[in-house]
Order: structure tokens, then C-alpha cells, then sequence
């Protein structure tokens, strides 16, 4: 009883013991939510916009505490920009952008987009600015979208073009003033990026409270991040409390759907591939039942159509490409020797050049592999000539011209008429002279399904079926 007593006492002695080493012990904290990195690198796209747009829905979905956008571009095209930066406002996680790694800039529309996020931030030795918008794609009503329509008068070209200009450029320093306001950041100087095209360095950017902080790397972003309160969109005003100190990082990589929209959104690869897609489909075509050139020649052809529409297409240039391929299709079946052809080089040719209208570094096709294709082109159609020429020149070797002048032996004959074997094939006959059976003939005129024949001077000397 008593040995009960004293068993169920140090019981309770170690359970105190225990409580107070646990109470003496500091507390650890709660694990730390994680901070997700995209990183955005080169010229600002659709793939982009989709990388960044899943890339801010996944951060929200899995309760991560910020997304960093690192950046690294020298700016994109509109609409993509536009898809980002409203992800970015819409956005129920804290979102910060940091243009890095030292030596990166955040141009054109990545000065937006900066400009859009909760948090702006630049390691040493970068820029951001020159927003000035550039006229690329399709007009959009409104007056701000990619691109104007041209005027259609030379009278009124200057005085349009001028004004459509203006408007893209009203209408760009209205929504990056407007992002600044919102941001609490310095409108004035985000208008004459726009207007001006002017750039800053980090430091000065700090100074002009265009950016928030200067961290060297991602390291001392998240330190300099830790306990900063961020105010997030929404009617409610909340703020999140950032703890990034120890936070782990999570980098988001592209998808393969993203990986591919990045490839085939390349403008010289969708050149290439329309290319090969049409003179696959043209071998097939020129060629039944080869069947992998057309697979071929189709898969591509649709790649290349998925790629345009992710682009910035002038259509005048992708008509005359199209119009350059018609006349590549017609020079292989129309004897025109090398017209069509010429003319097809310089249409692709012309029609490659203009295909994307963008300014934008990295949306353009490369005039060397524009010259390459041409030149391929042009050594497509030579081969067509030379093939048509060749056959030209080639003695005719089916057909009733090039019966006559070759020999018949007569089977039989009577009053003008008879039958006669030309080549195994039994033929009526007509000559001026009478002719006896077996005798060797040469036939002078088809009419019909009738040949006329002449006695042939040389029998002896003559072979079935040689040509006179």
C-alpha cells in the first residue's frame, strides 16, 4: 500500500519536472509559410502571362505567404503585361517584384509590372524605365490597345499616325500613374518613363521612392521583407504580416504546357515551322501515299497556326507568305519556268519581315534566317525548273507521237486498207501503195485510230519501235 503510494508520488514529481524544463525551454515557432519565386526572364509573352498567372493561383490555393516575381526582361508585349498585372492586383497573396539578379533591368513593361506589385525591390546594379509604349498587333478599341490602324490617305498619314500615337501613349501614362497611386509610389517620374522614355538606376529609384528597398540577393530580400505589413486588394483592407526570415523558398518552374507555349511562341521557330509544314503537305501532295511527309507537313502547319496566334501578326505580312507559297504550289504544276517561283521567293521573303509587328526584343524573326528560307526557297523552285527543262528535252516515249516514224510489220492489206503489229499491238492501217503481208513498214501520220504507212526503205537496218 504504502509502496503504491510512493510509485504514484514520483509519478507526479517527474510530470512537474517535466512541465517546468518544458516551460524553462523557449518555445519554437510555428513553421513559416513558404515563399514561392517565379522568375521572369527575357521578353514578356503569353507563356509568361500563363507562368505567372498559375504561378500566383497555386500560391494562393496552397496558403503561401508572398510570391516573388524576379525579373530579368526587356519588356514585352501589351496584353500579356496587362494579363500579369491584373493577376497581380487581384491577387489574395502579397506580391513582390525584384528585379535581379545585379545587371538585370525591368524595361517597358516590366516597369509596370513592378509598379503593380505590393512590394518593389532591385538588387544593385539594375535599371528599370523606358516605358514608352511601342505599336505592335491589332488596334483595340479604345484607342489603347497594341497597336493603331494605319491611315489609309498619305494626306492625312502624319496628322493620323500622330494622333493614335498619342492616344498609346495617354493612355500608358494614365495606367502606370494610376498603378503608382495605388502603390503609394512616385507617379511623376512613372509618367515620364512613359512619356519620355527616361530609366533609373537602383539607388536613384530608392531615392525617388519608386522602389521600396535595395537587397543584393534573394537572401537579403527575404530578411529585409520580415515583419513588413502588406496591404492587400479587396473592400476589406486586410494586411498580412509578413515572417520571411526563415520562411523556406519554393521555386515555381514551368510546366510542360508552359515550356511548350515558350518554344512555340518563339517567332523564327513559327516561321520554320510553317515552312516545313507546307512543303511537307506539298510533297504529299505532288507524291500519294508517302503519308509521313503530309503527317509531318500537318502537325507543323498547326503548331505554326497555335504559335501565330499567340503573336503580334501583321496580316498584310502573313499574306504575302501565304501568297508566296501559292505561287511555290503553282510553279510545281503550271509550266511557267521559274515566274511563279521568283515571284513566291520575294513575296515569303517581304511577308517574313513583316510577319511580327513588334519592336519588342526577342518578338522579332531574324533577318538571317529569313535569308536562309528565302534561299531555300529559291533552290526549291531552281530544282522545279530544272526538272521541267529536263523533261523537255526528253524524246516523247508513249503517246501516238511517238509512234509516228517507227516501223510496223503488216499482218494484212487489200484495196488501200489492212492491219498491221506496232509494238505487240494490232493497228488499221492506210497506205498509198499496195503492201504485202510480213512486209516492213514506217508509219508516217497518226489519224485517228487509223496510221498511215510508207513502205520502209531500210528493213534491214531498222529496229521495232526506233524513232526516225
Amino acid at each position: 500500500m504504502i509502496s503504491t503510494a510512493l510509485a504514484r508520488r514520483a509519478v507526479w514529481l517527474l510530470w512537474c519536472f517535466a512541465l517546468a524544463v518544458a516551460a524553462a525551454l523557449p518555445c519554437p515557432a510555428l513553421a513559416a509559410a513558404p515563399v514561392y519565386v517565379v522568375r521572369i526572364d527575357g521578353a514578356i509573352g503569353p507563356a509568361t502571362a500563363e507562368h505567372v498567372t498559375r504561378a500566383i493561383e497555386r500560391a494562393a490555393r496552397e496558403h503561401a505567404q508572398l510570391v516573388v516575381l524576379e525579373m530579368d526582361t526587356p519588356g514585352g508585349l501589351d496584353t500579356s503585361m496587362r494579363s500579369i498585372v491584373k493577376q497581380i492586383l487581384a491577387s489574395p497573396v502579397p506580391v513582390v517584384g525584384y528585379v535581379a539578379p545585379q545587371g538585370a533591368r525591368a524595361a517597358s513593361a516590366g516597369t509596370y509590372i513592378l509598379y503593380a506589385t505590393h512590394v518593389a525591390a532591385m538588387a544593385p546594379a539594375t535599371n528599370l524605365g523606358a516605358a514608352t509604349p511601342i505599336a505592335v498587333g491589332m488596334p483595340v478599341p479604345g484607342g489603347g490597345g497594341e497597336a493603331p490602324e494605319r491611315p489609309s490617305s498619305a494626306a492625312s498619314g502624319n496628322e493620323g499616325h500622330d494622333t493614335l500615337a498619342a492616344k498609346r501613349v495617354n493612355d500608358a501614362a494614365a495606367y502606370i500613374r494610376g498603378l503608382a497611386q495605388l502603390r503609394g509610389r512616385d507617379a511623376t517620374w512613372a509618367e515620364q518613363a512613359v512619356r519620355e522614355a527616361v530609366s533609373l538606376p537602383a539607388s536613384d529609384a530608392l531615392a525617388r521612392k519608386v522602389i521600396d528597398l535595395i537587397a543584393p540577393d534573394e537572401s537579403a530580400l527575404l530578411a529585409a521583407l520580415d515583419g513588413r505589413t502588406v496591404a492587400l486588394a479587396g473592400a476589406d483592407g486586410a494586411h498580412v504580416k509578413l515572417e520571411t526570415a526563415h520562411a523556406p523558398i519554393v521555386t515555381i518552374e514551368p510546366d510542360w504546357r508552359g515550356r511548350l507555349l515558350a518554344v512555340i511562341g518563339d517567332p523564327s521557330l513559327v516561321l520554320v515551322l510553317m515552312m516545313i509544314g507546307v512543303y511537307g503537305l506539298l510533297f504529299e501532295f505532288m507524291n500519294p501515299g508517302y503519308v509521313a511527309p503530309g503527317v509531318l507537313g500537318g502537325v507543323c502547319l498547326l503548331l505554326a497556326l497555335w504559335g501565330l496566334q499567340m503573336l503580334p501578326v501583321n496580316y498584310a505580312g502573313l499574306g504575302l507568305i501565304l501568297l508566296g507559297i501559292a505561287f511555290f504550289v503553282a510553279e510545281a504544276f503550271l509550266p511557267s519556268y521559274g515566274t511563279l517561283g521568283i515571284g513566291g521567293v520575294a513575296a515569303f521573303a517581304f511577308g517574313a519581315l513583316l510577319l511580327v509587328d513588334s519592336d519588342v526584343p526577342g518578338m522579332g524573326i531574324s533577318r538571317a534566317l529569313v535569308a536562309t528560307l528565302a534561299v531555300v526557297s529559291a533552290a526549291f523552285v531552281i530544282g522545279i525548273v530544272a526538272m521541267a527543262l529536263r523533261a523537255r528535252r526528253r524524246p516523247i516515249v508513249s503517246g501516238t507521237p511517238r509512234m509516228i516514224g517507227g516501223v510496223a510489220d503488216v499482218i494484212e492489206f487489200g484495196a488501200g486498207e489492212g492491219w498491221a503489229s506496232v509494238e505487240g499491238e494490232r493497228w488499221r492501217v492506210r497506205a498509198a501503195q499496195p503492201l504485202r503481208a510480213g512486209q516492213r513498214v514506217r508509219v508516217t501520220r497518226v489519224d485517228g485510230l487509223t496510221l498511215e504507212v510508207a513502205p520502209d526503205p531500210q528493213p534491214s537496218t531498222t529496229t521495232s519501235g526506233d524513232p526516225a
